[in-house]
């Protein structure tokens, strides 16, 4: 691996450190998405990196993609937006790009990638979270194409999204290859949205349920072909756990900043905060979780990069970014005392969009099993 970054990646960084921060100031009223945010998001990069550039996107590999990713959530201190904007890129716009039919990718991917279509990733259902060959949903061939029948219970930007990926059982008695995967518009008939959940964090995001009731899909929406769905959600689950938790090492980078900020200026019983052991070793401990989760990241995308089975790493970065964002979230709110919990700081935010950092795109406990049996146990 080669630590340094070239005179593009660098200027890459910087210039979209800059567009973000233009687009997204500090005191932005943390809002769900509207449709200027998504075209700005567009514009930026944070809609395309990896997409092929033919079709509006960056062409860039793994690794370049996470330093966007970084740099936007680094920037945007609505980590809830940052998300939002990576779930539509990781979990739908790549499944299209890397599976979907070349129409299906004229279609959709120029859209996706310059925020004109938001997309929603329509996988979780109340018995099914991470195991993904026990689908509830249902696909029945029909003339032209599959009737789609059952409620999905956690759809990150569902009821903003103008299309849906989503995954049914076409094949009951196959298990995981029974799965297909469908690109669904969702506007479709027989596509019933819920209004958005109220959650911890994240708010910027609107989630919510998506039931399909005697949905047609034509057979030319099917990603890959009939079967292939848990090939297709696990090739997104790569892309999603690495690059996607990008995001977070900008928000714990960020933490870090406005914490050493704060311990040089503020003053208790006559010393500066910084000069009290207690405070700058609890800064240590979250630079060391933000260098150490970062390595792991950087491996993991490139090893993508290289074409090699990434499972290990990318499971280890999954698993170090998102412990690592709610642990140095929570020492901010102890760093910045009274302060750190107010709202007005943004700081106590930033503990609520970490917490779920460590169960979506798989728990915590998942990627130990993903490790465990890479490892051979």
């Amino acid at each position: 691996m080669d630590f340094s970054w070239s005179t593009e990646q660098t200027a890459r960084y910087e210039e979209t450190v800059r567009r973000t921060a233009d687009a997204f100031p500090a005191d932005r009223p943390r809002r769900a998405a509207g449709r200027a945010d998504w075209l700005a998001l567009g514009r930026i990069g944070a809609l395309g990196a990896c997409l092929p550039a033919e079709h509006g996107g960056g062409g860039l590999g793994a690794l370049d993609t996470a330093r966007v990713i970084e740099a936007v959530g680094r920037t945007c201190h609505d980590t809830g937006l940052v998300f939002a904007a990576s779930a539509h890129l990781f979990a739908c716009a790549v499944p299209i790009a890397e599976f979907g039919s070349a129409e299906l990718k004229k279609r959709f991917l120029p859209e996706l990638a310059s925020g004109r279509m938001i997309a929603g990733n329509a996988m979780t259902e109340p018995e099914s979270g991470s195991d993904v060959s026990r689908l509830r949903v249902t696909a029945t061939e029909a003339p032209g194409g599959f009737v789609l029948n059952g409620e999905k219970s956690f759809v990150s930007n569902g009821p903003a999204a103008d299309v849906l990926v989503t995954y049914a059982t076409s094949d009951p008695d196959s298990g995981h290859l029974g799965q297909t995967a469908f690109v669904v518009p969702a506007d479709a008939r027989g596509v019933l949205r819920s209004e958005p959940f109220e959650k911890m964090g994240l708010s910027s995001c609107l989630a919510g349920t998506v039931t399909f009731r005697d949905c047609f899909v034509p057979a030319d929406q099917v990603l890959g072909a009939e079967g292939m769905g848990a090939t297709i959600f696990q090739t997104s689950m790569g892309w999603e756990r690495a690059c996607l938790f990008a995001g977070y090492l900008g928000l714990m980078d960020r933490l870090i900043e406005e914490c050493v900020g704060f311990a040089r200026e503020r003053r208790q019983f006559g010393r500066r905060l910084a000069e009290f052991q207690a405070v700058s070793h609890r800064v240590v401990d979250m630079k060391l979780r933000l260098e150490s989760a970062r390595l792991l990241l950087y491996r993991a995308c490139w090893e993508m990069d290289r074409g090699g089975r990434a499972t290990l790493p990318v499971a280890l970065s999954k698993l170090a970014v998102s412990e690592g964002a709610v642990e140095s979230a929570l020492d901010a709110v102890r760093i910045l005392g009274g302060r750190g919990y107010r709202s007005e700081s943004g700081i106590e935010a930033a503990l609520r969009d970490a917490v779920p950092s460590v169960l979506f795109s798989g728990t915590s406990e998942i990627q130990k099993e993903l490790a465990a049996k890479e490892l051979g146990l």
